[in-house]
């Protein structure tokens, strides 16, 4: 397959070397020269603008800092909307805004060209190893027709839905995963600073019931069913365990900014007559607030679980 790949930082510098080894007929663009040089050394076709890889192309591939650069690519005088043929699909590999992702969408649509949007995770160790997920938004058949090439770059290409849902759930993911890290540092430095020493705790940390399992897969035992009874550990015992965890802080003159919001959740849920239901009912709130329900059927989050 003739493919165009514009980008080759860190992530997509692997990501179009996999494109090579997988025998495609490869065309790159970025605007360091050197990195370019890299790939001609080996064989492979440069071009000097984004249009260059992209006038005959069957697909092509944009893996970019942003959305700015993304729009640059797309829209410049020497972009992807004036050289594209007809029926050829857009990956675009950057972590981008899923309004900037619909816009595009729909100017490209109108010159029969589909835009999936198929944000990645698993950095550039994982861009090199092809242990990768890949979560693409957009025209189903299109997936369905590229799915080789996608698995050509990432172990894990995972179809979810309409154009702006990969980047949705690639911004799930990221702001989660740095809000996690936050708030274990947070209750790390903690334990340390009331005298806990860090390699230590940390051993400790990851004998526990959290340090036992996937962060993720936590969501699945009580808020993904939005089953809260019985309970396998009741709010008014997280209450508890909370409060004298903020307590401790305050001891030591340590503010737990994040802690002291779950506080309030849990305390909103007690107020409410929670108490002697399972402690993730407060996660409960969320939905209320964002004016959704979940409530997967337990079967099928088994299933998922079980592939």
């Amino acid at each position: 397959m003739k493919v165009g790949f514009v980008g080759l930082g860190s992530m997509g510098h692997a990501l179009a070397a996999s494109l090579k080894s997988a025998g495609h007929q490869l065309t790159v663009f970025d605007l360091n020269k050197e990195l370019m040089s890299g790939f001609e050394s080996h064989g492979v076709k440069t071009a000097d603008s984004p249009a260059g890889v992209a006038w005959d192309a069957d697909a092509v591939f944009t893996c970019l800092p942003g959305p700015i650069e993304v729009e640059k690519v797309a829209l410049c005088e020497v972009g992807l909307l004036g050289a594209m043929r007809s029926h050829a699909a857009w990956f675009d590999l950057t972590t981008n805004s899923p309004v900037n992702v619909r816009r595009l969408h729909k100017l490209f649509r109108s010159r029969g060209i589909e835009l999936l949007d198929a944000p990645i995770s698993g950095g550039p160790h994982g861009a090199k190893t092809r242990r990768l997920a890949l979560w693409v938004g957009g025209e189903k058949a299109a997936f369905t027709k590229h799915e080789e090439l996608l698995r050509s770059m990432a172990d894990r290409p995972l179809y979810m839905g309409e154009i702006g849902t990969g980047s949705i759930a690639k911004l799930v993911h990221n702001s989660a995963s740095f809000t996690a890290q936050s708030a274990l540092a947070e209750a790390f430095t903690l334990g340390v600073k009331a005298g806990v020493e860090p390699l230590r705790l940390f051993a400790a940390l990851r004998e526990g019931t959290a340090g036992r399992s996937r962060m993720f897969d936590r969501l699945a035992e009580h808020f993904l069913p939005g089953i809260y009874e019985p309970p396998a550990f009741a709010l008014r015992l997280a209450h508890k365990d909370i409060s004298l965890a903020l307590d401790l802080a305050r001891s030591h003159d340590y503010q737990m900014r994040q802690a002291e919001i779950v506080q309030r959740d849990v305390e909103e849920s007690m107020a409410r007559g929670w108490a002697g239901r399972d402690a993730r009912i407060s996660l409960s709130l969320h939905e209320e607030r964002a004016g959704v329900s979940i409530n997967i059927p337990r079967e099928q989050i088994d299933r998922l679980l079980a592939d």
